[in-house]
């Protein structure tokens, strides 16, 4: 097979890529190691940035965010009892963020592919990048029992942090920054629906709540738990007594409960590799780059790349220069750190420290009171969390 473009990895970051590269005349293969029920039933984020939202429109890929997503204009941040909204549109000027379940645009994205885009290929294995250095390298992939050979002009890998993209730098070509927390998140999807209008991000001397959505009768919530807890340790009810206990607060307000539908443990960890390109081979989202889920940039900073990809793409095939391809770590990695400055911030703003003090506790609340206090203060995390532009 021979194309453009070589996409690495079928989940939002790659579709989104080929759908923006077919818009723009620039043909490209997508290759996914898993089935497409796997790839459509894979729980991940679902908060969006404007910008990311803009991105889909782009694509022709909001039809159906735009008619079933959720609009939101704040969060709400719980500690000692009381409750505070962070208004996003009057701290940035009108920006909000909108809830639409990865899983959805994984299948809206899906759909148009299959219809009408490049080729998709399910259960296709990545093995290897060849050559990623000449001007023509190879991704060598399994596909239907058999090993087949995909020559492209340019490879970019969108297959996440256990991927084979980053594995193909040679050793000395690239340098990763790491950092695990003391604890992961135990979340939960339940089929009841929210106790909130907006996100409820709670913290308290039991450690760090978070209640979110997935539709108007789905609820999706999370606790800050060990690193090595089984998520068959807590059963239905003792999950929604501890999640109670978080979120309470000196006034009339009750948690919804409901048939719990799903549970997992999330590890917390911060990751970033630079440079995010090494020739021909280009990086994107979480093969590049991992942020713990508490500032919910995960998603959005993947498809702040793939705009940058998909831009740097049509300009060579429309001017033939490669003036923004040979930017575009510069340019994403600005973001990257801002992003993981951010969610790094928040994280230990608002988790209880396992080897943590009194007076760890007390800046934690002093952290909090500064953000509700000060419109300066509450504009900073606004602004971070609705998204920062492209710097570009």
């Amino acid at each position: 097979m021979r194309t453009t473009v070589g996409i690495i990895g079928g989940g939002p970051a790659g579709l989104l890529l080929a759908r923006l590269l077919h818009r723009a005349g620039v043909d490209c293969v997508v290759l996914e190691a898993r089935t497409r029920e796997y790839v459509e039933q894979r729980q991940r984020a679902g908060m969006l940035e404007q910008g990311t939202v803009h991105a889909l429109r782009e694509a022709g890929a909001a039809e159906r965010l735009e008619a079933e997503g959720l609009v939101h204009r704040g969060i709400e941040l719980r500690f000692d009892r009381e409750r505070h909204h962070i208004d996003f549109p009057a701290l940035t000027g009108g920006r909000t963020v909108t809830i639409y379940a990865q899983t959805e645009i994984v299948k809206d994205l899906v759909a148009l592919q299959l219809a009408d885009g490049p080729p998709l290929l399910f259960e296709a294995e990545a093995l290897a990048v060849e050559a990623p250095q000449s001007a023509t390298p190879v991704v060598r992939f399994r596909h239907e029992g058999r090993e087949r050979t995909l020559t492209c002009d340019w490879v970019v890998g969108c297959d996440g942090f256990h991927g084979i993209s980053r594995n193909a730098f040679p050793a000395g070509a690239g340098r990763s920054f790491a950092h695990d927390y003391p604890y992961s998140w135990l979340g939960v999807l339940a089929e009841v629906p929210p106790s909130c209008e907006e996100l409820i991000y709670a913290r308290g001397e039991r450690g760090f709540a978070l209640h979110s959505m997935r539709s108007p009768s789905v609820s999706r919530l999370y606790l800050q738990v060990p690193v090595d807890t089984d998520a068959d340790d807590w059963p239905d009810d003792r999950i929604w007594d501890e999640l109670a206990a978080r979120f309470a607060i000196d006034a009339d307000w009750t948690l919804n409960r409901g048939p719990i539908t799903s549970k997992s443990v999330t590890p917390m960890r911060s990751y970033v590799h630079e440079p995010m390109r090494h020739g021909r081979l280009l990086l994107a989202g979480d093969a590049a780059h991992i942020v713990p889920p508490t500032g919910a940039k995960g998603l959005n900073l993947a498809v702040s790349d793939v705009r940058v990809l998909a831009r740097a793409f049509a300009e060579l095939d429309r001017t033939g220069s490669t003036a923004l391809l040979d930017r575009y770590s510069e340019v994403c990695l600005q973001r990257v750190w801002q992003a993981t400055r951010f969610s790094d911030d928040m994280t230990k703003m608002l988790h209880a420290q396992p080897d943590g003090d009194v007076f760890d506790h007390r800046m934690q609340l002093a952290r909090l009171r500064r953000i509700t206090a000060s419109r300066h203060a509450a504009a900073e995390l606004a602004a971070n969390y609705a998204g920062l532009p492209l710097p570009v």
